[in-house]
């Protein structure tokens, strides 16, 4: 379907109480809806069509139908909350339908959609993430799992990178044992993201300044074998070679015990 444009009105006005709907079969205010939506980019017509067939007929396959339009309306809108609110009832009286992947789905990427930069709070990323895994646990053969493992790993990446900052920030305020508990979650729960390399040469930096030796030359250590090219663990092996040491791996570390696990 072609993406739908809005103007600033708010989706709440599209029901007016003055503006009553007779009855109509429930095929004809469906097709009227998609006629709406797809010629005439017309959301707000669209979704009242929509609603109106669950409306009238909620115990119709039509409503069914209409149930993950309306969902799909919203979400094309950017009336986020308004998709998942359709998406979760979809969900909850059709869990058996072939569209409820699609609902699931499309509850995850309404989250997705929203995500901000990490300056910012995280709470739709991991909303986002949580849903996202729900199509990939509940629905693994479908397209939409491909779609929803694409997508958490952007928002994994994300939040990879909000406990990167957050433990720089620590950093600069010379908290280093706050600083290494926020990059220690990157370690441990974001390894596969591109933020692991930086938190592991911060690791470096953080243990080495705190006099915590050992763990320093571990982290420069499992930094230079798995990412031997990085620019970050130039940066780690100067912070060990500086003080005349070498990186060095102990097998007990967190760090090694972390990497193994993976």
């Amino acid at each position: 379907m072609a993406p739908i444009l809005t103007g600033c009105e708010s989706l709440t006005s599209f029901f007016s109480k003055d503006d009553p709907i007779l009855d109509e079969p429930a095929d004809k205010l469906y097709n009227e809806g998609l006629y709406l939506l797809n010629e005439k980019r017309d959301i707000k017509g669209a979704a009242k069509k929509f609603d109106e067939v669950e409306r009238q007929h909620p115990y119709s396959d039509w409503a069914r139908k209409s149930l993950i339009m309306s969902a799909y309306s919203y979400y094309e809108a950017g009336a986020f909350e308004d998709s998942i609110g359709a998406a979760r009832r979809y969900i909850q009286l059709h869990p058996g339908s072939p569209d409820a992947a699609y609902a699931q789905f499309l509850i995850g990427s309404s989250y997705f959609d929203q995500i901000r930069d990490i300056s910012r709070d995280q709470d739709r990323t991991e909303k986002a993430v949580a849903e996202l895994q729900e199509v990939v646990r509940k629905f693994p053969n479908t397209e939409y799992a491909v779609s929803a493992k694409k997508k958490i790993d952007i928002a994994r990446d994300q939040l990879a990178g909000k406990e990167v900052d957050i433990g720089r920030w620590y950093m600069q305020k010379r908290d280093y044992t706050g600083a290494i508990n926020r990059f220690k979650a990157v370690v441990t729960r974001y390894q596969t993201t591109r933020h692991v390399e930086e938190a592991l040469m911060r690791l470096t930096e953080a243990y080495m300044t705190l006099g915590i030796v050992d763990e320093a030359q571990t982290s420069a250590a499992v930094l230079g074998h798995n990412f031997p090219d990085s620019p970050w663990y130039k940066d780690a092996y100067n912070l060990v070679k500086a003080r005349g040491l070498e990186p060095s791996e102990n097998k007990k570390s967190w760090i090694s015990r972390a990497f193994k696990i993976i």
